[in-house]
């Protein structure tokens, strides 16, 4: 089968493609890559069986990554959870390898990866499953007072009780102030985990090519931001992607009382589930927090072509040598230096 490349941030058929595909979420939204895109330098490239001017039915969206550090490669999409491919029964996964097979030979790729909690069937022969998670997700559509009566009693119905006796508070939106509080608490955060933190100019431009499609939670304790989260949008789905906060006013409940309020307001507005992201498989306390939502887990599966290509070990092992360093730099230092590695990362 022939397979053709369009460019998913001039083609306006990607963008019409996507809004009525059941499988699109937020991640394959142009403003998602286009986002990456301005950020990172990446190159947007969607693949689909429909030729030039036709009408797509299917697709699939990648980037491509050009480095000298940690190599040049083809992934389905940097910093994304999941990108499932939009196929049909006509196009196949095992159509979308072949080509992905053929295209890292023939580019010199390193890897070409594939990102999707429902393709694994379809990749065995071709691909090889290169990383495993669990994606957790919560059904908004049964009644709001059940989807709390679900939530774990001592660890977030009382927090939530407690934050709403303490009059916390929260503001939504996309302002530069939302912003400058959203990223205050992030470096705190990835300060407290030893890691860099992403550069504020994604975070920026994440705002601006969503639209209202990206949106930033912050919890408020008088007239101070003591929590944040940051949302993506899709038709009827929400995506919880960022969340951070002030760890010496975690006992106000901040966290717990925006995701309640996260819930509330995205089952008025008609969502019908709430996608919690990915956990790696040993982190214990992401996935018990998650679970204490009543979210359902399944298991994410990457897949990578060629059979023995390595991960970015050595760029990874550099970056682990760092953290000791990294929990006491100044916020704008990290800040750079998150900038120059994450380009490498994705």
């Amino acid at each position: 089968m022939q397979l053709y490349e369009l460019d998913p941030l001039s083609d306006l058929r990607w963008d019409e493609f996507i809004a009525t595909h059941p499988a699109a979420t937020a991640f394959h939204r142009t403003g998602w890559v286009a986002a990456l895109a301005k950020t990172y330098g990446y190159r947007p490239v969607a693949i689909s069986s429909a030729r030039p001017g036709e009408t797509l039915s299917d697709g699939a969206i990648f980037c491509e990554v050009m480095s000298r550090i940690t190599g040049n490669r083809l992934v389905s999409l940097p910093f994304s959870d999941h990108a499932e491919l939009l196929l049909t029964e006509t196009v196949r996964g095992s159509e979308i390898a072949r080509w992905l097979q053929v295209e890292c030979v023939r580019r010199r790729w390193k890897y070409v990866e594939i990102r999707s909690a429902s393709t694994e069937e379809s990749f065995r022969n071709q691909l090889t499953q290169s990383d495993s998670f669990w994606l957790h997700s919560l059904d908004l559509t049964v009644p709001a007072e059940q989807l709390f009566s679900n939530l774990h009693k001592s660890c977030l119905q009382r927090r939530i009780q407690h934050a709403e006796r303490q009059r916390l508070f929260y503001e939504k939106g996309s302002t530069d102030a939302l912003l400058s509080e959203f990223y205050k608490l992030l470096v705190l955060t990835r300060r407290r985990f030893r890691l860099l933190p992403q550069p504020r100019i994604w975070f920026q431009n994440l705002l601006e090519c969503m639209g209202g499609n990206a949106e930033i939670l912050v919890a408020r304790k008088d007239d101070r931001a003591i929590a944040a989260i940051l949302v993506l949008r899709h038709r009827r789905a929400v995506i919880y992607k960022y969340g951070c906060s002030d760890e010496a006013l975690h006992h106000l409940g901040g966290m717990p009382f925006l995701f309640w309020k996260l819930i509330e307001e995205s089952k008025s507005a008609g969502a019908e589930f709430l996608d919690f992201g990915r956990s790696e498989l040993d982190n214990a306390g992401l996935i018990a927090f998650k679970d204490r939502f009543g979210a359902r887990r399944t298991r994410l599966n990457y897949f990578r072509y060629p059979k023995d290509s390595c991960k970015n070990e050595a760029f990874v092992r550099n970056l682990e040598r760092g953290r000791k360093v990294f929990a006491v730099l100044p916020g704008a230092i990290s800040s750079t230096l998150g900038r120059l590695a994450y380009r490498h990362i994705g």
